[in-house]
């Protein structure tokens, strides 16, 4: 049963671009388990911060995307989970970013949140791992590495059920 919304944890997702959300949402939408199926495609950067915390959170959030420009990220292969398939993201300024809120959040980090950062955008999960290796190799077949654009931050509530809009933020204007 969630707690208070104070007590409910924080999520924080990397933005992107509206045609690289589209690609990713369409392809969640097609392959992930509809039952299952309640987010729409996102990079995770932090899974659990302390609700209680959440101004702190904003202000930081806030400072960090006045400076920050928006940075191009390469789409450069797919990842088989097991029971799903994600495709793997890289640029040296997520990895910056990230670092730099870990380390301003150490603290509260859970042991999850400390691991290094594995930049993925799964469009398939908890599947049958016959299924979820056919749609690997289908897709490997035909993959081709493709540039998304980070744009911005959002952070959402996560009360146990599909995560709630919080705040979002957009990095600076070039």
């Amino acid at each position: 049963m969630p707690g208070t919304a104070a007590a409910d944890p924080l999520i924080l997702t990397l933005r992107l671009d509206a045609v690289a959300q589209a690609r990713f949402d369409r392809e969640r939408q097609a392959y992930f388990p509809p039952a299952r199926n309640h987010l729409a495609a996102h990079l995770t950067l932090f899974h659990h911060l302390p609700g209680g915390a959440i101004r702190d959170i904003e202000a930081r959030l806030e400072a960090l995307c006045a400076s920050q420009r928006p940075f191009r990220l390469a789409v450069h292969d797919l990842w088989m989970m097991g029971q799903g398939v994600a495709y793997r993201l890289r640029a040296a300024e997520l990895m910056a970013l990230h670092a730099a809120l870990a380390e301003a959040w150490r603290e509260w980090l859970t042991p999850q949140d400390r691991q290094a950062l594995r930049p993925h955008v799964t469009i398939q999960n908890k599947v049958p791992a016959a299924e979820a290796r056919a749609l690997h190799d289908a897709m490997r077949a035909e993959f081709q590495p493709f540039d998304a654009e980070a744009i911005g931050l959002a952070l959402w509530h996560y009360r146990g059920g599909p995560w709630e809009p919080a705040a979002a933020y957009g990095f600076a204007a070039s």
